[in-house]
């Protein structure tokens, strides 16, 4: 049996091992399930003691001493392997030696068992929610069937029930088998387990002593096992399986939803207070007080770059007398200018073009009537082109633009040293696959100084 058990643990091990090359040869990018090793191997001795049945004059250990004799009797090799971070099953096989001890109280025996188990284990330290708290301890609960090879070793003599010795006599055992394994780690991947179990057969023939048990206790028998041992896990993640550190789908999903619901408040603010919320609002800078449509936009029906309510003001103030306009001039200048140089009179162009849009001409009147009733004032004539062409070729061409619209400010009556070309070249703020907002960037800007 023993040359069986011997078998049996070469072939865990160089399973394990495979099992570890396998997971090292792969390369793929870690996922939930990686977070933390899920195959381990755990290799004990201890004592296993037949609590009962006992023929009679025979027994497991010093009646006269409180815990009973010590005596290192079981070995066990297993595998276990974590379907999930809480729950697994794991295989082990173990070799018993049960034998009268050293006492005088029982008659000489010898008994030799082989036991393969299949079991559920539970990660209790993670279902308890207590990894945190317990830090490097930990706490695993098994149970399954149980099968055993019970086999009596010496020449007890006629047996009371069966007759002949039973000696060399081999006897199949089925059963349950639960227990509990708390655990300190003591390296990354190693730890130390003491396992407690208890196996109930509920088809054993033989008492532990070797002989058949009497009627009333056949077909029935319970052991206890106390194993000291090791595990060792296996996998990419450098922290044993049992403590690896799984993160909270559920917090992450809070706080996604947090970070959610902080973008939502953000989009719902108005920078320029005109009703619209930002992310509806394509125009977030429009005038105070100036009507808007359900983008944000400031109204401009006639759709000359002005928008309606400042064009009326103006108009307004430029019917209106020269000693008023005058006032109104020091009054409202400086409001004037400071539109004109965020870009609200602008020239726009048609695509490949140096002459305004039509409808751009009412927006190069405006300036030239500025640079009229200010004659102390200068202007940058800024040119812009879209991104469509060499960039060479659009540099040139937005300085065209704004050359231009020197020439016509110039013929218009206005000193050419108050105008300066800037030939901006490329405006790359906009998408360049989109023609209406490659429209927008096809300009001429004024920066009054």
């Amino acid at each position: 049996m023993r040359k069986n058990l011997l078998l049996l643990s070469f072939g865990l091990l160089t399973f394990a091992q495979v099992s570890a090359q396998n997971e090292n040869a792969e390369d793929k990018e870690v996922s939930v399930d990686d977070m933390y090793n899920k195959w381990t191997i755990e290799a004990g001795v201890g004592q296993a003691r037949g609590m009962r049945p006992y023929s009679e004059g025979y027994s497991s250990s010093d009646p006269n001493s409180v815990l009973g004799s010590l005596d290192l009797n079981t070995y066990n090799l297993g595998v276990r392997y974590m379907i999930s971070p809480k729950f697994g099953f794991k295989f082990d096989g173990s070799y018993d030696k049960f034998e009268n001890s050293d006492d005088a109280s029982s008659k000489p025996f010898e008994v030799q068992q082989l036991r393969f188990q299949l079991q559920g284990v539970i990660n209790a330290s993670r279902l308890l929610n207590l990894e945190e708290v317990i830090n490097r301890f930990g706490l695993l609960a098994h149970g399954g069937v149980s099968y055993g090879r019970i086999t009596p070793k010496l020449d007890t003599g006629i047996d009371p029930v069966a007759g002949p010795s039973n000696e060399g006599r081999t006897e199949n055992n089925i059963g349950l088998v639960f227990g509990i394994t708390p655990q300190f780690r003591v390296l990354k991947k190693l730890a130390i387990y003491l396992d407690v179990s208890s196996v109930y057969n509920f088809r054993q023939h033989f008492a532990w002593d070797g002989h058949y048990s009497e009627q009333k206790d056949n077909l029935q028998g319970q052991m206890l096992t106390g194993t000291l041992g090791l595990s060792y896990s296996f996998g990419r993640n450098e922290l044993h399986g049992d403590w690896g550190v799984i993160e909270d789908k559920q917090e992450e999903e809070l706080a996604a939803l947090d970070k959610r619901i902080g973008e939502l408040e953000t989009m719902m603010n108005d920078a320029d207070k005109d009703g619209v919320p930002d992310y509806l609002d394509v125009e977030n800078n429009s005038i105070p007080g100036v009507a808007v449509d359900t983008k944000g936009r400031m109204v401009d029906l006639n759709q000359n770059g002005v928008p309606d309510e400042l064009e009326k003001y103006i108009n307004t103030s430029v019917k209106e007398g020269a000693s008023k306009a005058v006032a109104d001039a020091t009054q409202n200048g400086e409001v004037v200018k400071q539109l004109i140089n965020d870009g609200y009179i602008a020239v726009f162009f048609d695509f490949g073009s140096v002459k305004p849009t039509p409808a751009s001409t009412q927006n190069v009147a405006f300036i030239l009537n500025y640079m009229r009733n200010n004659p102390s004032a200068t202007a940058d004539i800024t040119g812009y082109a879209d991104e469509i062409g060499s960039t060479e070729f659009n540099k040139s061409l937005s300085g065209k633009r704004a050359e231009y619209i020197r020439d016509v400010l110039v013929k218009s009556g206005i000193d050419g040293s108050r105008l300066q070309i800037v030939p901006a070249g490329e405006d790359t703020s906009v998408d360049k696959d989109s023609d209406m907002a490659r429209r927008l960037v096809r300009k001429a800007v004024f920066h009054i100084k």
